[in-house]
């Protein structure tokens, strides 16, 4: 039988780990371009990442969004492990989000139109934090 508590996150485990699972997969194999845009960025936020190769870093990159989206659909994976994963990745992106020039209005937390795309990450943010919250009060 599923738990009443399992039911109250399936929506949000679903759709998101459905989202972050399709991310991971599309970086899989992704071409030299790509991977060196992705590391680029990467790096010029979080400095120590530069001392990957940019197709190692995009296989990483990717095996880690593919072990999020698989933790958030199994519904054997805990709550409060499968939103931590969720939490620790939105909140790398979100530091790019922070980081990134141009990505924020200037003086303010509110995105730019070129911002936007990393801002959602906000959302996921909550969804994973929303999970351990649900996971470790439940009685």
């Amino acid at each position: 039988m599923i738990s009443r508590s399992l039911l109250r996150q399936l929506p949000a485990r679903v759709v998101t780990g459905a989202y972050v699972l399709h991310s991971g997969l599309g970086k899989r194999n992704a071409d030299e371009d790509t991977a060196g845009q992705l590391h680029g960025w990467a790096a010029s936020t979080y400095p120590v990442l530069g001392k990957l190769d940019a197709r190692r870093f995009t296989r990483l990159l990717a095996a880690g969004e593919i072990a999020t989206g698989a933790a958030l659909l199994a519904p054997f994976v805990p709550a409060a492990v499968a939103g931590a994963a969720l939490a620790g990745f939105a909140g790398a992106l979100l530091g790019l989000y922070v980081k990134t020039p141009g990505m924020r209005q200037e003086g303010s937390i509110w995105p730019t139109e070129q911002g936007m795309g990393l801002a959602k990450d906000v959302w996921m943010l909550g969804i994973g934090l929303s999970l351990v919250l649900d996971d470790v009060t439940r009685e």
